[in-house]
């Protein structure tokens, strides 16, 4: 559970340490709803089964890739950070099955600068400070 909360509290300070309390939960409430379909499918779904490998899956989240800006200091960021702290909350609440069910399922996500190739068609469920969040992805 440890290593849980701590690689997720880094994917949201990686993804979203800018975005309000809400903003921040619901980044965290994407990896939840990613871990519960791989569950429903027996555990095996392709961007990993808990909640360490699907943050760290390869091209999911940019923040892990290591030619990501945010990389570099969502690895050095230590908990004396107070942002940090706040991304360690949330993850611990997440992890503890106690934050609430406010993103209708969504799976994917992107922020309102980029329009990934996934995204093309799509209607997000909503959308979160600078984030628009979909629940129709296959």
């Amino acid at each position: 559970m440890c290593k849980d909360v701590d690689i997720l509290a880094r994917t949201i300070y990686g993804e979203a340490r800018g975005e309000s309390l809400i903003g921040k939960e619901a980044i965290a409430r994407v990896i939840l709803y990613r871990k519960k379909k791989a569950i429903d499918a027996g555990g095996k779904f392709w961007w990993g089964n808990d909640i360490a490998e699907i943050c760290q899956k390869k091209w999911q989240l940019s923040c892990w890739n290591e030619s990501d800006p945010n990389y570099k200091k969502l690895i050095s960021i230590d908990e004396t950070d107070e942002l940090f702290k706040i991304c360690k909350r949330v993850a611990k609440k997440a992890v503890s099955g106690v934050m609430k069910d406010f993103l209708y399922g969504a799976t994917h996500y992107h922020t309102k600068d980029v329009t990934p190739k996934w995204s093309a068609g799509k209607i997000p469920c909503i959308i979160i400070g600078h984030h628009h969040f979909y629940n129709d992805i296959a």
